[in-house]
């Protein structure tokens, strides 16, 4: 139980720090402030700032966010949002005069920022505090930070001059709050910045793949283990222990390649090349066999038509290492295999071919599955957090406002119609996200209870 749990929190924090990665790079890139990168929840554990950005860690696991400048669904600064960013520039005017050795020790935030506002200022014009200026932050003063020093001359306090900035922004606080706040940015850098967290949840597993196939994966070798009655492999002649060694003349060399070439068979007999142990003597045979065409469920559960023979895996093993070229080869193509699974399985839920309750699970199901493959050892443990990453990409890009998809599709209407759709409409539809993710929330966990009391 507790391998389960520590498994599913480190997978899913690892897959949460992609995501938000994939946000907060992308926001830097675009010029976007990002205020806080937060792994976990609230309440705080541990946080760090460098550069413009808070790096916090929460108690609360199995979630994370990236906090950028601006309210997401606002039209105008807001006074809070104003308040925070004039928060955010005395951090600034703090961590510049840090690198330059300038700060007071032991002070709080504000008598610290207060403090280097006197000595910027120092009873002097413009000029003496751009020189000192220059001499304590190692920089000259942006025109935001000049409107903060400048009402921290008259102020008894930074809390009251951020205060009273806020009830009366200044045009430089103004326009510095709309260069860096995500709202007011472009519409095709708002959509860059939504979509780098699924994209990166996708390209992600490549990557992953690509170590994976370096380290070793187990792979099954194609060896005949049960051979069920009245199928096509127990009136061919094929034995248990029998070794497939090819296919129509293509060489298998695991179970899977020998698997594929039977399900896409289209029902045309198969000439398979078999390797037999009698009385310690290997012989070579030639087998005719004409796969047969059944019902069977695959991953997701559903019932469809499958090409047959009617035998299992012994189950002998052996390690698969690959070159870091054909591995990176290998990691694409099966990245594309597994994208195309998932969205053909979203599809069959979505259509109703699939029963909801067979193919969706919640976090005790994803807890269970990670602890099982995290005792199968590093390679299946990483395949599992390939198919949750590319699992998580995509569901984020399905149009279901609270999701990342859902933002993106607010942001195709605002480009169709040359404007945004009215706050009050984007806030109805976020509940409506929201009260749908909960109904869903409650019905997975239900549902993982339901599996476990059933067995």
């Amino acid at each position: 139980m507790i391998t389960s749990i520590v498994a599913a929190v480190v997978i899913l924090g690892i897959l949460v720090v992609v995501h938000e990665a994939g946000h907060f790079a992308m926001a830097k890139q675009l010029g976007v402030r990002v205020v806080r990168f937060s792994i976990g929840y609230p309440p705080k554990v541990w946080s760090v700032r460098r550069g413009e950005t808070e790096y916090q860690i929460g108690a609360t696991p199995l979630g994370g966010y990236v906090r950028m400048l601006g309210d997401e669904v606002g039209e105008e600064p807001k006074s809070e949002e104003l308040e925070t960013f004039i928060n955010e520039l005395g951090h600034d005017l703090i961590g510049a005069a840090q690198i330059r050795g300038t700060t007071t020790h032991g002070a709080t935030f504000d008598e610290q920022v207060k403090s280097l506002a006197n000595r910027i200022v120092s009873n002097g014009g413009s000029d003496s505090m751009d020189s000192h200026a220059s001499a304590t932050l190692g920089r000259p003063l942006k025109p935001e930070e000049s409107a903060l020093v400048n009402r921290l001359r008259t102020a008894a306090t930074f809390d009251a001059a951020r205060i009273a900035l806020r009830d009366n922004p200044p045009d430089a606080i103004i326009a510095a709050f709309r260069a860096r706040a995500f709202p007011t940015q472009r519409l095709w850098k708002r959509f860059a910045i939504v979509l780098a967290g699924p994209l990166s949840n996708v390209l992600f597993a490549p990557i992953l793949l690509w170590i994976v196939f370096m380290y070793g994966v187990p792979v099954l070798l194609p060896v005949v283990g049960k051979i069920k009655p009245s199928l096509p492999a127990a009136s061919s002649g094929l034995r248990t222990g029998d070794r497939i060694v090819s296919v129509d003349g293509v060489v298998t060399s695991t179970w899977q390649d020998f698997a594929d070439k039977v399900k896409t068979s289209d029902g045309h007999a198969l000439q398979l090349g078999v390797e037999r142990v009698v009385s310690g003597t290997s012989t070579r045979l030639s087998l005719t066999i004409n796969p047969k065409q059944e019902d069977e469920k695959n991953i997701f559960g559903a019932t469809v038509k499958q090409w047959i023979i009617g035998v299992m895996p012994r189950g002998d093993e052996t390690t698969k290492r690959d070159n870091p070229f054909s591995a990176a080869s290998e990691a694409v193509i099966a990245t594309g295999t597994m994208t195309s699974q998932l969205v053909t399985g979203l599809a069959s839920i979505i259509s109703g071919t699939t029963p909801v309750r067979e193919a969706l699970g919640g976090p005790i199901m994803i807890a269970q599955l990670a602890g099982r493959e995290a005792r199968e050892g590093f390679a299946s443990a990483a395949m599992f957090t390939v198919m949750l990453s590319l699992e998580l990409g995509l569901i984020n890009l399905l149009p279901v406002p609270l999701l990342d998809g859902g933002h993106l599709l607010f942001f195709v209407f605002e480009g169709i119609r040359g404007k945004p759709l009215s706050l009050r409409h984007r806030e109805m539809a976020l509940q409506v996200g929201l009260f749908l993710l909960v109904i869903l929330m409650a019905f997975v966990i239900f549902n993982d209870i339901a599996r476990i009391v059933q067995g």
